[in-house]
Formats: structure tokens, C-alpha cells, sequence
């Protein structure tokens, strides 16, 4: 298998997981800027540092396992990672419940959950209840 069959696998099964969490979780525009935000961010800083690896010869590539297709000195293939994990890290965290945080609703007597919560006790009383001593 070359690099980039390799990459792909990853890269693709990193999408399954991300469409997964866009149909079941459906984050909003600011979820979705963040995570392209994020995603140039890592791409270019990968671009960047394993340019300077190369060029440093701290490693080097199989030739043949390559496409030959380079972003300054770092192989296109090496990009797939990033991309992978910029698709998968946030996908999982809103398939494994990370934004379950108290969301703004309103409860019967008008206080939003963070309210509520901040105002609940660890024995699950209320500190507004009365409770005999």
C-alpha cells in the first residue's frame, strides 16, 4: 500500500465519522468555522514543520511510496493527518455528548439550566429548598 492509500483510509474514515456527527449532533455555523478555521491552521503549520524535518534530514520518505506531489518540501501524502484529525477529534466530541453542557432552556419556573445548576447541591437538593434539620 502506498502513503497516500494509507492516508486515505484515515482521511475517509475520519469523513464517515464527521457526517455521522453533522446528521445526529447538526453543530451550527460557528462549529463548522472553527473546525475549517482549525483545519487551515494545522494544514499550513504541518506544510511548515515538516518542510524544516526535511530540510533538517531529521527523516526521509520512500520515494516510490510517494506521488510526488509536495507542498514546499512536505509530500501532499503527510497533509491527509491534519486533515484526518481535525475532522475526527471534533466529530467524536460531539458524538460522545462534549456540547451537553446546560444548553438555554427555559424550565417551568423560568431559570435557564445553567442557572439551575449552579444552584444545585451535590446531594441533588436544591440550596432554595427548605430541608429539615
Amino acid at each position: 500500500m502506498t502513503y497516500l492509500g494509507l492516508a486515505l483510509v484515515f482521511v475517509a474514515a475520519s469523513a464517515a465519522v464527521a457526517l455521522v456527527a453533522a446528521a445526529v449532533r447538526r453543530p451550527g455555523r460557528t462549529w463548522w468555522a472553527a473546525t475549517a478555521a482549525v483545519a487551515a491552521v494545522l494544514l499550513v503549520l504541518t506544510a511548515v514543520f515538516d518542510s524544516l524535518m526535511i530540510a533538517a534530514d531529521l527523516f526521509r520518505y520512500d520515494e516510490g511510496a510517494l506521488v510526488g506531489v509536495r507542498v514546499w518540501l512536505t509530500p501532499v501524502e503527510d497533509l491527509a493527518w491534519p486533515l484526518a484529525a481535525v475532522l475526527l477529534l471534533p466529530a467524536l466530541w460531539e458524538l460522545l455528548g462534549g456540547r451537553d453542557a446546560p444548553h438555554e432552556t427555559r424550565h417551568d419556573d423560568g431559570l435557564h439550566d445553567e442557572t439551575r445548576h449552579d444552584r444545585t447541591r451535590h446531594d441533588g437538593t436544591r440550596h432554595d429548598e427548605r430541608t429539615p434539620r
